[in-house]
C-alpha cells in the first residue's frame, strides 16, 4: 500500500512499508553507530541463530500526532527497559535506553508524513527487535546482533475499535512457569498462532491461557494482557512470573489509582469465580484497550458488562489512557517523550 492510498479513518493492523528504518549491528562486543536506511529486506546468514534457535526479540510503541500538531512517543523508556531484559533473558546484548529512544525518534521524524492525523483515532506504531545473526551452527549465543526498529500507520488491533469481543478459554499454554513468558520473544508468539487460529475459527477474538502451573487463573488474553474490574469497583489484573509485564497494563494500573480512584490488586483472577467481576478488558500497546464482552469456559459463555457496550470503568480508563497518549489530557512525570 502506498502513502497516496492509505485511508486513515479505515486503518487495521496491517503492515505498510515506509520511507526509513533504523539499522545497526552490534559486531566485535559493541553496537556500531546506527543508520536509516529505504531498504526493508534483511540479508542474514543461513547459520543465523535468530532462524534456528529464536534468538531474538522485539517490542512495539506508538507515536502520537497531537491536536497542536506536535508529536507524542508514549513511555519509549519502558519499552528500552523491557527490551534489555529480554535480551539478559536470551543472552543478548543490550541496546542501552538512551540510544533505544533516540532511534524511536529517528524513525518517527524520518517517517512522520504516515502519522495518521489527531482525531483518526490512528498512530503510528514502531516495531524495534533485535535478531542473533552471523555463521554459526551450534547451540550458542549469536557472534553477531541487528538492532533495527520499523514502523507503519495503524488503526485498531480488534476489528471495530473499542467494543466489546469474545474470547475463549484455551486448552493449550502461552509459556512455561520458569520458561520466558515474561521476555518479550518470538517463540512465546509462534506458540500461540494455533490457539488464536482456533479460537478465530469458532468466532472468537482471541483466546485467554490459564496459568501453566494448575489451569485455574486467567493469565493473558492472547498477545495481551487481562484486567477486571470488580463489583466494589477494584482493579484486578494478574500477577504471574508467567505474564509479559505490558507498558499499557503498568500504564492503565497507574492511571486507574491515581485518576479514576480505584483500588488495584496484582494477583490471582481465578477462572471459576468470574461472576466476581462486572467488567473486563484486554490492554496492550497493539490492543490498546478492548472490553472483553464474554468469556467461554468448558462450553459456557460467561457475560461480563454486556456483549454490545462498554463498560463505564472501562470507558473512563480508555479515556483517560488515549488522552494521556494523545496529549489531551496531562500526563504524570515522565509518560511523554517529544519527538
Amino acid at each position: 500500500m502506498g502513502y497516496e492510498s492509505i485511508k486513515w479513518d479505515k486503518l487495521g493492523f496491517d503492515y505498510i512499508k515506509t520511507d526509513l528504518r533504523y539499522l545497526s549491528y552490534w559486531r566485535n562486543g559493541a553496537w556500531q553507530e546506527g543508520t536509516l536506511t529505504e531498504d526493508n529486506v534483511l540479508h542474514i546468514s543461513e547459520g543465523s541463530t535468530a532462524l534456528h534457535y529464536g534468538q531474538q526479540c522485539f517490542e512495539g510503541l506508538k507515536a502520537y500526532r497531537c491536536k497542536d500538531g506536535s508529536i507524542n512517543l508514549f513511555r519509549p523508556d519502558q519499552n528500552a527497559l523491557r527490551m534489555q531484559r529480554s535480551c539478559a533473558r536470551l543472552l543478548m546484548p543490550p541496546v542501552p535506553s538512551d540510544v533505544f529512544i533516540e532511534a524511536c525518534k529517528q524513525v518517527v521524524r524520518a517517517n512522520e508524513r504516515f502519522i495518521p492525523p489527531y482525531g483518526t483515532g490512528g498512530a503510528l506504531y514502531l516495531r524495534p527487535f533485535i535478531i542473533g545473526v552471523g555463521d554459526n551452527i551450534g547451540v550458542r549465543t549469536a557472534p553477531e546482533f541487528i538492532f533495527s526498529i520499523f514502523c507503519m500507520p495503524v488503526g485498531a488491533y480488534f476489528k471495530g475499535g473499542l467494543k466489546p469481543n469474545n474470547f475463549v478459554i484455551s486448552s493449550y499454554d502461552r509459556a512455561a512457569p520458569n520458561g520466558t513468558g515474561a521476555a518479550k520473544v518470538g517463540g512465546n508468539y509462534a506458540a500461540s498462532l494455533m490457539p488464536n487460529s482456533e479460537a478465530k475459527k469458532h468466532n472468537f477474538a482471541d483466546c485467554i491461557y490459564l496459568d501453566p502451573l494448575t489451569h485455574s487463573k486467567i493469565e493473558e488474553v492472547g498477545s495481551a494482557n487481562f484486567f477486571a474490574i470488580t463489583r466494589n469497583d477494584e482493579f484486578v489484573t494478574p500477577k504471574s512470573p508467567s505474564v509479559l509485564p505490558g507498558i499499557t497494563r503498568l500504564s492503565l494500573i497507574e492511571l486507574a489509582q491515581t485518576r479514576l480512584g480505584l483500588k488495584v490488586i496484582e494477583g490471582d483472577v481465578f477462572i471459576d469465580r468470574l461472576d466476581e467481576f462486572k467488567e473486563a478488558g484486554a490492554c496492550g500497546t497493539a490492543a490498546v484497550i478492548t472490553p472483553i464482552g464474554g468469556i467461554e469456559y468448558q462450553g459456557k459463555l460467561h457475560v461480563f458488562y454486556s456483549e454490545e457496550e462498554v463498560g463505564p470503568v472501562t470507558q473512563r480508563l480508555y479515556n483517560e489512557l488515549t488522552g494521556v497518549q494523545t496529549g489531551d489530557i496531562e500526563a504524570p512525570e515522565g509518560w511523554i517523550v517529544k519527538v
